[in-house]
């Protein structure tokens, strides 16, 4: 699709920024030559929606990635809604992702589906085609629209991206979906993996499009390579102490991280864990370690890079721009 060139870097509007920060960071990443930001929906920070609005109407030609809206918080009908008329509005810059939404947080606001990977996939293929400008009648075990048709169908139509972790949800991906986003932490490793689960979904659906994938991955850059890495250490020790099993397992280094959870929790994983997992699972070093980081994430399939600065505001996105 006209959205998708290889070799794209782009930038994270972290949750954690305040949304009135989001035009000056969204122009100030158009302006150092990103060709994408992104902006995220976690519960329960800002709406994803309103914040993809917000940075294009704010930019002139950098697209804007919403990773991602929850596939259970709408009735896929109004998602259609929603990205059709950003679509039409800002043709071509409108990278829209649906992804299953954090268990906790779907429970938490009485939205938590029967089957995760029914709500993900049904809603993926019904929002494409109410998107191709089909009337469209559907029930499944999630979604159940009668006659549905979109006043307003945009004519440049945007790529619908899952944000999918494990293998299944990657198998309905390629299934359903036009690109697949990967999430923090992903290696090299675990991109190659994942494009195999991808390729999998497609050959079962009998497809053979070109899937884009676009990878999260967390990023401090120090003309001091250790401090770097010091700033990410317990953010990954963090994140890997709530288990990340796909991503471990692709390194093969999951009966290490579990040995050393086992012997002290987070604490012992933020100590121990050597420098050359947090450089696989990471953006991080001097400007150039940085840059290499990227090209092995690029040589393994990923199609966009987008960078997650180590902490929020202005000042992070200028680091990360070297």
């Amino acid at each position: 699709m006209s959205q998708f060139e290889d070799n794209r870097i782009g930038v994270m509007f972290r949750r954690d920024n305040p949304p009135e920060v989001l035009p000056e960071f969204a122009r100030r990443a158009e302006q150092l030559g990103f060709a994408e930001v992104w902006v995220v929906e976690d519960c329960f920070f800002a709406s994803g929606f309103a914040s993809a609005a917000v940075a294009l109407t704010c930019t002139q030609t950098i697209r804007v990635g919403l990773g991602i809206v929850p596939a259970v918080a709408r009735n896929a009908a109004f998602t259609a809604m929603e990205i059709a008329t950003l679509a039409r509005t800002f043709p071509g810059r409108f990278l829209p992702g649906i992804g299953h939404g954090v268990t906790d947080w779907m429970k938490q606001i009485g939205a938590f589906p029967k089957s995760q990977l029914a709500a993900l996939g049904e809603t993926s293929a019904v929002v494409r085609r109410l998107l191709a400008g089909e009337a469209v009648t559907f029930s499944g075990d999630h979604v159940h629209i009668e006659n549905v048709k979109l006043e307003f169908p945009p004519d440049n139509v945007p790529p619908v991206i899952l944000g999918v972790r494990g293998p299944k949800s990657l198998h309905v991906a390629g299934q359903t979906a036009d690109g697949a986003l990967l999430a923090e932490l992903s290696s090299p490793a675990y991109v190659r993996w994942a494009r195999e689960q991808i390729a999998a979904g497609q050959a079962d659906a009998g497809l053979h499009s070109p899937i884009n994938v676009t990878v999260y991955a967390l990023c401090a850059v120090d003309q001091d390579g250790a401090a770097a890495r010091a700033r990410l250490r317990p953010i990954i020790a963090e994140w890997l102490s709530y288990g990340q099993p796909d991503y471990v397992r692709a390194l093969g280094i999951e009966a290490e991280v579990n040995a050393l959870i086992a012997m002290g929790g987070r604490t012992r994983l933020e100590a121990d864990m050597p420098d050359s997992w947090i450089d696989h699972m990471a953006v991080v070093g001097t400007p150039d370690e940085c840059a290499a980081s990227i090209r092995r994430l690029f040589e393994a399939g990923a199609n966009s890079v987008v960078l997650v600065p180590d902490r929020p505001g202005i000042a992070a996105l200028e680091a990360v721009a070297q």
